[in-house]
């Protein structure tokens, strides 16, 4: 079954400072799960300061995949990694990294490689055009969901 790497990336900014949004956006509990309203579940297991394994069970009937990352932490860098463990996605990985804009604002990082497997060959024109969906949507999550949470908790 031919795999295929999803390449995308994007920026989204927010009105916090860096070193705040990064220990909000690395703040892992089960509580997490409520900022997508779609009924999915998550637990949290820390395997160290700096690692931990996420899994996200989908609602009842939603005919979603429980999936399961390793999250790795790099402090230093304002920075952290979800690799997919298991899920129709598995060995995918997400990069993330918080860097400042000024004193009081700072901007996410993202790029995604997401790996797909098909049923048949996929065309260059197809991956792309796919790639550039996951981003859109990775994006609008982000923009929609995301930040505005972030921006309400650490509002001062």
């Amino acid at each position: 079954m031919p795999t295929v790497s999803l390449r995308y990336s994007f920026r989204q900014p927010f009105h916090a400072p860096a070193d705040r949004a990064f220990a909000w956006c690395t703040d892992f509990r089960s509580s997490d799960a409520d900022l997508y309203e779609d009924g999915r579940s998550r637990s949290v297991r820390w395997l160290a300061p700096d690692a931990l394994v996420m899994t996200d069970t989908p609602a009842r009937g939603s005919g979603g995949a429980r999936i399961a990352r390793m999250v790795r932490i790099f402090p230093e860098e304002r920075a952290w990694t979800n690799t997919h463990l298991t899920g129709p996605y598995r060995y995918s990985q997400f990069w993330y990294r918080i860097e400042p804009d000024g004193r009081a604002r700072s901007h996410l990082l993202f790029h995604g490689l997401k790996l797909e497997r098909h049923g048949r060959s996929v065309a260059p024109a197809e991956v792309a055009r796919r790639a550039r969906a996951e981003g859109r949507s990775d994006a609008a999550t982000w923009r929609s969901k995301l930040a505005p949470a972030l921006d309400q908790d650490l509002a001062d």
